[in-house]
């Protein structure tokens, strides 16, 4: 890595947007668990595909490594420049591009956020569907193929990004897939680089698809006396085929965090959230029929709610619940992970992890967006302690080897990142050698987020 003429010729470029302040270093430098402090060399804001494209030209030419960094909230690592050299800050790119209501997509930069998006929508009628919680960008949420509590009914990132420009390693820009609805016309490049990470290349556009905002919409919690109540009742949801827009699973653990931190008065048992989207009756006949389903499964207290203010603070909690179940153990930070099963096999899953968690001595309360067989726990250690890590490490590991045993993926949701590197040959198999043969032929320097996703010489 050549560093001093990258630097200099970056400044040339960005002026006061390059940064190399402790501060900056330090900011971007850090992840929201438990991964070790990786300081990037500088931050870099760019504010237009064009000055990406030289950017990577600058960096590419002096061997300079990049990665790229959104709202920060990636929980395995992503973000984390762990060979230095530039973190590329998107959050200037903001802007979004265009809303065409007729074709139901808006076209936006990657560092507009979902929710931000969903402002600048509301008087169209359309929203953007994807919702991971945390208030991310949109590029972010595209390289690691984000999805999150409306995943149920409405797709991951891969189902909702329809076109891409992409600044390859070299400096070369390409849009790849179009606004149409679908299309024949060879490789699929936007899926391949929707969770690539930032691994092939740096997203500055994107072309969403979008929704139209349903006429009613409720949600409800529901109290269970036992977890396999719980999730025998979303697996027979799901069946029923009941057109649910969210299923989320709680355990007790998390009740209570939820009670302690955003004052809510939850019985300390598992629950379920739910919300229903659609016409009057059409959202009135699937509560009714959920209830039934519940009650069947032991499920009782079915707290309905319709207003607006009221379904926004159920939400609230349910997108803190991170924040929540850190404050069980002040000063702690956290190992979380998710694994995803087929709905066949979620019972068994949550209930070996339940038994594996209770036996470790940790503390690792259990959340999931289980109408699609996805769960996450987060293993709360002391920071700086290096037994309760190792256990942490090998209670994710189990989780990991459980997932692959029942047929299902060692991240559903989260990604690769840092995290999940060393499970991914025991998944792919040698798929995993495919994907390190795309990085070296995109990539051949391994310039971009280097350590993540692949393996290369």
């Amino acid at each position: 890595m050549d560093l001093a003429p990258a630097l200099s010729e970056l400044s040339a470029l960005l002026g006061e947007r390059l940064a190399t302040s402790k501060a900056e270093l330090a900011q971007h430098g850090r992840s929201e668990t438990h991964f070790a402090e990786a300081l990037p060399d500088a931050v870099a804001w760019p504010e237009t595909t064009a000055e990406v494209a030289a950017l990577v030209a600058i960096c590419a030419r002096h061997g300079v490594p990049m990665t790229g960094w959104g709202a920060g909230t990636s929980l395995e690592g992503h973000a984390l420049a762990v060979r230095g050299g530039v973190v590329v800050d998107f959050t200037r790119m903001d802007r979004v591009l265009a809303v065409r209501t007729e074709d139901m997509v808006a076209v936006v930069q990657p560092g507009v956020t979902r929710e931000a998006l969903n402002a600048a929508l509301r008087e169209t009628g359309l929203f953007f569907p994807v919702d991971p919680g945390a208030n991310a960008t949109l590029g972010g949420m595209a390289a690691t193929r984000a999805s999150g509590t409306t995943a149920v009914r409405y797709g991951t990132m891969r189902d909702n990004v329809r076109a891409l420009e992409v600044v390859l390693a070299d400096g070369r820009v390409i849009r790849t897939g179009t606004a149409a609805r679908k299309s024949s016309a060879g490789y699929d490049l936007t899926a391949l680089f929707v969770g690539a990470e930032g691994t092939l290349g740096l997203i500055t556009e994107l072309t969403l698809v979008l929704q139209g905002q349903p006429e009613a919409v409720s949600a409800a919690v529901c109290a269970f006396d036992s977890f396999e109540g719980a999730v025998a009742a979303v697996i027979e949801t799901i069946q029923s085929g009941i057109p649910m827009a969210r299923i989320e699973f709680v355990d007790e653990a998390t009740a209570r965090a939820f009670n302690r931190h955003s004052g809510a008065a939850l019985p300390a048992v598992p629950h379920l959230m739910v919300e229903f989207h659609g016409s009057p009756a059409g959202v009135a006949e699937q509560a009714a029929a959920f209830g039934e389903i519940a009650a069947g499964h032991g499920g009782h207290g079915f707290d309905h709610a319709t207003r607006p203010e009221d379904r926004n603070r159920l939400w609230a909690m349910r997108h803190k619940a991170f924040y929540a179940t850190l404050a069980l153990r002040p000063g702690a930070t956290a190992l979380v992970t998710d694994i995803c099963v087929p709905i066949s096999r979620l019972a068994q899953a949550v209930a070996e992890t339940r038994a594996d968690i209770a036996a470790s001595g940790l503390q690792g309360p259990i959340v999931g967006h289980v109408g699609d067989g996805n769960f996450h726990c987060t293993l709360l250690i002391e920071p700086g302690n290096a037994a309760e890590l190792a256990e942490a490490k090998a209670l994710a590991a189990r989780m990991n080897e459980r997932a692959l045993r029942l047929g299902g993926t060692i991240t559903g949701e989260h990604g690769v990142g840092l995290g999940k590197l060393g499970y991914m040959q025991a998944e792919h198999g040698e798929g995993w050698a495919v994907m390190a043969t795309l990085k070296n032929a995109l990539d051949p320097r391994g310039l971009m987020n280097p350590g993540k996703v692949v393996r290369t010489n």
